[in-house]
């Protein structure tokens, strides 16, 4: 065998033990907890950590951000890498939080699948519906875990109603709840039909169960014996799993537990790793890019600032999308058209992060960026690439920023330089305006929380908010040359983003609609 076919075998090897996915949901539906318990499962950890707790229990890996301490809430995509039973498993928390969906849409580029929890009591909730409906633009397959069985809910056959008739998809059952609410014991596993039974409530370690099949499961308890009548029903009337329907975006396997006891957590795991696909062709404007392609390429779709707040440098977060990646290696930025070499990469874990020597499709490398990425760079070897772009939508709260300590200046500019490349917030400025003072929009006020805590935590500079009367943003895509002649409303303002394109802001909708209905020479976009 030639060298350049063990090369190419290798490759394929890699690429089918990989599995890279984002976890999403509502807030509070669980998504970090469960998260956190795919980390205590998968070996990496040997106590879980708490979302919100006691003073004396540690914080959630994928919430290492203060602010996300303190909240208990999820403001930040992460990053986690592990290795189960021969696979390397690409772990994408992503912020539940209306406000940062932007982050989690960036952060969906980057995954072959989406693990959806839902929360057993509220069904499918507001955040939960949007991010879907991303997937299913994104063509991305979902895996439903409903969590909380533990708690007073919902029928399960009420959840599977309701996924299908929300969602238009087929939802089919992959383990079935023994029990519920304070009564929940464990999970039926339908191909299987064998029963994981649980006893205990301490969910911060391993749990193990006792598994037993179906036939002294209905024996043993009420409970075991309508878990098993149930999974005959469904045998006979629900639909059997297509694994093309799956990969399809038409069907989805549902999984039911509870993250915080750890039931049913280690059996979703190995379930998940059956059925989340390895690393597929990524999309370009020239077609599609194969993973088995022996030339690297890969895209960046998050930047973090001040990972590691002792050294304040700046990681981009590139997914390898085909070839093999290598340290050292020299690789054009379609970009700029520079060949750049990549002489710091990394392996990130939450806020942890090793140095990695080479990485395979589906990978998350770090790279550490002394300003030459921006979100949605695309770096490769052989001919240029260039990926699918990553959404920018439209603010709708804005505010003008100003830093409270003029000795403090160059810190507050620097900072929100650097916040603005991870793409926290977008940056506005009047060309008109006599003091030039950045106006920052964002979906939420969150956001803006998130700017001045991290301007003061990491940039000890404090700053003075000032909310404006605009809620909506349109850029202008065509008939630029005609600005100098049109009359800006005085309830809207002409401003520029922060690459220079022109952007109106308006109070309401009725003024976007009535702007465009008088310059019907002019094209208003709500994304850029």
């Amino acid at each position: 065998m030639s060298t350049t076919q063990l090369i190419d075998r290798r490759l394929e090897q890699e690429i089918l033990r990989r599995r890279t996915f984002a976890i999403i949901s509502h807030p509070d539906a669980g998504k970090t907890t469960l998260t956190e318990k795919l980390l205590l499962y998968g070996g990496c950890v040997e106590v879980a950590g708490a979302v919100r707790g006691r003073k004396t229990q540690r914080a959630a890996r994928s919430d290492w951000m203060e602010l996300e301490k303190q909240r208990g809430i999820s403001v930040n995509s992460t990053v986690l890498v592990f290795e189960f039973e021969g696979h390397q498993v690409n772990l994408l928390d992503t912020p539940g939080h209306h406000d940062f969906s932007e982050d989690t849409y960036r952060t969906l580029m980057a995954a072959d699948c989406a693990v959806m929890v839902i929360d057993l009591a509220k069904g499918i909730e507001t955040q939960t519906e949007k991010l879907f409906k991303v997937c299913a633009l994104r063509g991305l397959p979902v895996i439903t875990f409903v969590n909380k069985v533990d708690r007073p809910g919902r029928e399960p056959l009420a959840i599977l109603a309701e996924i299908e008739e929300k969602f238009g998809i087929t939802a089919v059952a992959a383990n079935w709840p023994i029990g519920g609410g304070r009564d929940f014991a464990g999970v039926l596993d339908l191909a299987s039909r064998q029963a994981h039974l649980f006893e205990g409530r301490q969910g911060d370690r391993r749990t193990a169960a006792e598994i037993i099949d179906d036939v002294t499961l209905a024996a043993v308890s009420p409970e075991g014996a309508r878990a098993c009548e149930e999974a005959e029903l469904l045998a006979g009337a629900g639909a059997a799993f297509d694994r093309e329907a799956f990969l399809a975006g038409r069907q989805s396997p549902v999984f039911f537990g509870s993250a915080l006891t750890n039931y049913g957590v280690e059996q979703f795991l190995h379930g998940f790793l059956a059925l989340c696909p390895s690393p597929t062709a990524r999309l370009s404007r020239t077609g599609p890019v194969p993973p088995t392609s022996p030339s690297f390429a890969g895209f960046v779709f998050k930047i973090q600032a001040n990972l590691d707040p002792n050294h304040r440098d700046r990681i981009a977060f590139v997914r390898v999308c085909s070839g093999t990646f290598r340290r050292d290696m020299d690789v054009l930025h379609v970009r700029t058209g520079k060949t750049i070499r990549l002489r710091r990469a990394h392996r990130v874990f939450g806020q942890e992060r090793e140095t990695v020597d080479e990485a395979f499709p589906g990978d998350i490398v770090g790279l550490v960026n002394p300003g030459e990425f921006r979100l949605g760079d695309t770096i490769c070897e052989g001919p240029p690439v260039s990926f699918e772009p990553l959404p920018t939508f439209a603010p709708e709260r804005f505010a003008t920023l100003r830093c409270q300590d003029t000795i403090r200046r160059k810190q507050f500019e620097r900072g929100l330089s650097q916040l603005l490349e991870e793409g926290v917030v977008q940056l506005f400025h009047d060309p008109a305006a006599i003091v030039r003072e950045p106006i920052l929009g964002g979906v939420g006020e969150l956001q803006f929380d998130v700017v001045r805590f991290r301007l003061e935590n990491e940039y000890a500079t404090s700053t003075a908010l000032q909310w404006l009367p605009y809620t909506i943003a349109r850029w202008i895509t065509g008939g630029r040359e005609l600005l100098p002649t049109v009359r800006i409303m005085s309830t809207a303002r002409l401003v520029h983003d922060q690459d220079g394109n022109p952007v109106v802001l308006f109070q309401s909708a009725w003024d976007a609609d009535y702007m465009a209905r008088e310059y019907r020479e002019l094209t208003f976009s709500a994304v850029r």
